[in-house]
């Protein structure tokens, strides 16, 4: 009689789980799945076997997507920004530097102390001669990173990585005026690839370059060039590391980004920075107006902005070399331009390249 009862709670409802968490869950050890699988292949791939490509499905697609990267990245962005304390900064980013390889000797600022949080230490600046500028060649790399595919565009698919296409249209967007880009006048029927190929005699080509993680972060005019439109695709934010690149086709398509087209002395040419997990901010230097991976844009929308007007009619001219924008951690820059049939690209595939360096040059 002098027992205490006992409340419990019935066993279905401690174990009761929402849809929401049933997702997260599942698509997060999905992803994890998917990373231990890559780095399996980059194994292989070191040791020279050669790895055959195996695209992922509609539905292993849709689940890596269910998961909410776009609220992760916006919270490790502001996480980035907390300020750390001065006795903390060292071992925090040494940790990041000897987990990435980074070469701080190159860094503008070496002392550690100097950086207030993460963020500031991703966007870290390098010293003048740390990356010399080609002036032989007339297209250099943006950025630094790894060379993931390069070539002709052929057939209105442009390679992501060997063996594994997107289609050149869904990446750029609808065709956008020749008014403003004074781009041929083609006619309608013509294919999307040749509508952007302004002269007579001239091919279409690609370059993709992958930022990892211990790069260096800021990218650069890869040429003399004049910027005229901006389209931003707000979309998922995915992995587009190699390993991830080669299983899912079309992520680049998937994915935010910002696509800036303009002209150079041969015609169309445009850079695409593309987004990723934890890398929702892209920035671009003299575009105030652009927000990257803001929830007030729905995915597969997208928004553009015209750098002509009546007071500027020419754009923005963008030297070789110049500061063009920044990721927030580590992605990909994509290059389409229009040059004659005799440019040569004076690269390999997986080799690794620093901004300044040579991509190409008739």
């Amino acid at each position: 009689t002098d027992r205490k009862k006992l409340h419990t709670t019935p066993i279905r409802q401690v174990f009761r789980l929402r849809p929401f968490h049933v997702l997260v869950a599942t698509g997060g050890g999905y992803a994890g799945y998917r990373k231990y699988e890559d780095y399996k292949l980059e194994q292989l791939e070191k040791r020279g076997v050669e790895v055959p490509v195996k695209l992922a499905s509609e539905w292993e697609v849709a689940l890596y997507k269910s998961v909410p990267t776009r609220l992760l990245s916006r919270a490790w962005g502001r996480l980035n920004q907390v300020e750390l304390p001065t006795w903390l900064r060292k071992p925090v980013y040494s940790l990041y530097i000897w987990t990435f390889g980074v070469n701080m000797k190159e860094a503008a600022v070496e002392d550690l102390h100097h950086y207030r949080n993460l963020s500031e230490f991703f966007r870290r600046k390098l010293k003048p001669q740390a990356r010399p500028v080609c002036c032989l060649h007339s297209v250099i790399s943006p950025s630094d990173g790894k060379i993931l595919n390069f070539g002709q565009v052929k057939n209105c698919e442009v390679e992501q990585v060997k063996g594994v296409t997107y289609s050149l249209e869904s990446f750029l967007g609808p065709h956008i005026s020749t008014e403003e880009l004074h781009f041929s006048q083609a006619p309608s029927g013509n294919s999307f690839q040749k509508q952007l190929v302004t002269k007579e005699g001239n091919e279409l080509y690609h370059c993709v370059i992958y930022l990892a993680p211990g790069d260096y972060h800021c990218f650069h005019s890869p040429t003399d060039w004049r910027v005229s439109h901006r389209r931003h695709f707000p979309g998922s934010l995915m992995s587009v590391n190699p390993g991830v690149a080669r299983w899912i086709k079309e992520l680049f398509c998937h994915n935010e980004r910002v696509v800036l087209t303009g002209d150079w002395k041969h015609g169309f040419f445009s850079l695409t920075a593309v987004g990723a997990t934890n890398v929702g901010s892209i920035r671009i230097y003299f575009d105030q107006d652009l927000h990257t991976n803001s929830p007030c844009y729905s995915k597969g929308s997208y928004n553009d902005f015209s750098f002509i007007s009546n007071n500027n009619k020419e754009g923005i001219p963008m030297r070789k070399g110049e500061h063009l924008g920044e990721f927030n951690l580590g992605s990909t820059i994509v290059l389409i331009f229009e040059a004659p049939k005799d440019f040569k690209f004076h690269l390999k595939t997986g080799q690794k390249i620093r901004f300044g360096e040579a991509l190409g040059s008739l």
